[in-house]
């Protein structure tokens, strides 16, 4: 039998609603808020008529939608006002016990998905992956800061999300900066806005990410490129949850939720004077670590399947993978992780025209199962490091790094954008910079 704890310090209220529900239930009765939260510790109700965690129903004789709209604000299910008919009081308790027995009975649903390997949209069966899952799912019922960790590609803006979802502020704006994206101008009054005339072209008052995300969660991907004026004012931030426009004097209370993630190595940063220790200390609370793919290969068949189904059915056809080509996928390290293999598999449908995927339908280097990512990282590691002039030695690297990715990517513009965490127009801007064409001086193909 449920069990509901009535709160009132008038006997008589108490004696009513008794009356009106203990047929149903076993009633639960306080006349002052020590007695009440006695009660929940002793009885355990399934509903209350006041207070917070279970679902509450508030009865009050105020009849104001002001009253209302505060009283559901601040945690209460339902809202209903003296003078109702017993019928009514009977309906709504049994709406809110129908409707927290589904979200217990959800909880548990994805706390076992989380076991068995699937977080959201994010699937994988290794031991890795369920670790990350099950942590990701303990830590999201909190409001605690995250840090994720891992290699580009490897799902971590996936992993933010649903953490996001599975908290309190799921109703509330999840708000992403990509912080390698952005020039080091421009970080600062993305994440805090500014006042108008703070800066040439500032014509008007613009909220920042950490505003807009009020109440919710704002997602800083790749924070170990944030640049350390940036890092001081978000330390500040997470310190005494204000923050101050760019041109602005007045500090801006904000309460908002903090997920960082990053494919650097913070403590060598920080030994090298890139990253504030004292912020890393701040944004790793809990820190969640996803595996590169070649660390769990063992999840390649269920994600190719998955990757294979999602292209398949948005393509209005079907397809399934050939054991040989499955034997492709699973010999290639993927330096691009769990988007690269997702890419891969995409052009494969594009270019095989049979009902299985052959290896011969897979990118070259998928097919071919070689090292090449790996050559290109060694050739990678030295680009440059001959130069005793700094930014020339910076400017080689620049051009190593971005050419090995578009080689890898087939000198697919928008595809190496993704895979290295940039914005397509930056990606752009850069190879116009540096002066990059593709072979033979042809275009460099945009999509």
């Amino acid at each position: 039998m449920k069990t509901i704890l009535v709160v009132d310090d008038e006997p008589a209220a108490r004696y009513g609603l008794r009356r009106a529900l203990e047929n149903k239930y076993r009633i639960a009765e306080a006349d002052t808020a020590a007695a009440a939260r006695e009660s929940l510790r002793r009885e355990s109700p399934d509903l209350r008529e006041e207070g917070h965690g279970q679902p509450v129903l508030i009865v009050s004789a105020l009849d104001t939608a002001k009253t209302a709209v505060e009283a559901l604000r601040l945690g209460a299910s339902d809202y209903l006002v003296k003078g109702f008919e017993l019928e009514e009081l009977r309906q709504r308790v049994s709406n809110l016990l129908k409707m927290a027995s589904l979200e217990q009975e959800n909880d548990a649903l994805r706390r076992r998905l989380a076991t068995e390997g699937q977080f959201g949209q994010m699937i994988g069966r290794s031991a890795g992956m369920r670790r990350a899952f099950e942590l990701a799912e303990r830590v999201a019922a909190t409001d605690s800061t995250v840090l994720i960790l891992g290699e580009s590609g490897t799902g971590k803006d996936l992993l933010a999300q649903e953490i996001h979802n599975r908290s309190a502020r799921s109703g509330k704006p999840f708000i992403a900066v990509n912080c390698a994206a952005l020039p080091e101008t421009l970080i600062e009054s993305e994440l805090f806005g500014y006042e108008r005339g703070a800066f040439t072209g500032a014509a008007q008052q613009k909220k920042g990410k950490f505003e807009l995300a009020s109440s919710g969660t704002v997602f800083l991907d790749e924070i170990g490129d944030m640049n350390p004026v940036t890092q001081a004012k978000v330390l500040r931030a997470l310190e005494n949850r204000t923050i101050e426009r760019l041109g602005g004097t007045q500090p801006i209370p904000v309460d908002v939720r903090v997920i960082s993630a990053t494919h650097r190595d913070l403590p060598a940063e920080i030994r090298a004077g890139k990253f504030r220790e004292d912020l890393f200390y701040r944004v790793r609370v809990v820190t969640v670590e996803l595996p590169a793919l070649r660390e769990h290969k063992e999840d390649i068949p269920l994600l190719a399947e998955a990757f294979l189904q999602l292209h398949a059915a948005r393509m209005g056809r079907t397809a399934k993978l050939a054991r040989e080509a499955l034997a492709a996928l699973e010999r290639y390290d993927w330096p691009g992780n769990v988007r690269e293999l997702k890419n891969a598999l995409e052009r494969s449908l594009v270019v095989g025209q049979g009902a299985e995927i052959m290896p011969g339908d897979l990118p070259q280097e998928v097919m071919r199962g070689d090292a090449a990512p790996i050559r290109d990282a060694r050739r990678l590691d030295t680009a440059g490091l001959g130069e005793t002039d700094f930014r020339e030695a910076k400017r080689k690297f620049e051009i190593a790094y971005i050419r090995g990715k578009l080689e890898q990517n087939r000198w697919n513009v928008s595809r190496t954008a993704a895979s290295i965490g940039l914005h397509r127009q930056s990606l752009q801007e850069k190879l116009r910079e540096l002066g990059i064409r593709r072979p033979g001086r042809e275009p460099v193909a945009a999509e």
